[in-house]
């Protein structure tokens, strides 16, 4: 058994013995998504001060608005009530060190397993470039509410600040 499971139900039951936020309602209270990458120093609920229930916030390997985010967004706008989106990627972050190629590579050599062409990771070589196209992607996405605020930021890992990306 892994200790980190281990561990893991052990804070659980911590946790779930102090509980009290059973009763907030599904929408969140902000009507805001937060995007970001899932890098473990990054605590968007921390950073940005979102309490439990506030903001759906959804995360993946760099924050990218991909085709599984943008259907997260959709679903938190048209179900849910979301008016806002925000955006946060971060400096010293992993998309930046490879290519689709390099990363190919490695699985073909780790797993024997070929990438299917076209496959794209999504790495970025410049990372105000990669919020700014997120951006994009979600306001010029059809599915995505006309008229919703979409916000870029990139936190800094090195301070624990963000700055906004325009």
């Amino acid at each position: 058994m892994s200790s980190v499971h281990d561990e893991f139900l052990a804070a659980n039951a911590e946790f779930a013995a102090k509980f009290e936020d059973g009763s907030l309602p599904l929408p969140p209270a902000r009507h805001a998504l937060v995007l970001a990458c899932m890098d473990a120093r990054l605590h968007v609920e921390k950073v940005l001060g979102i309490k439990n229930g506030a903001c759906h916030c959804v995360r993946n390997a760099g924050g990218r608005a991909s085709d599984d985010a943008l259907r997260s967004i959709v679903i938190s706008q048209r179900l849910l009530g979301t008016k806002e989106v925000h955006i946060v990627h971060h400096t010293d972050c992993g998309m930046l060190t490879f290519t689709n190629e390099q990363l190919a590579a490695k699985i073909q050599a780790d797993l024997g397993v070929e990438v299917p062409p076209g496959r794209d990771f999504l790495p970025f070589p410049d990372l105000d470039q990669s919020v700014r196209d997120d951006v994009a992607t979600v306001q010029g996405s059809p599915l995505v509410a006309p008229g919703t605020q979409v916000f870029g930021y990139v936190y800094e890992v090195e301070t624990g600040r963000i700055r906004e990306v325009k």
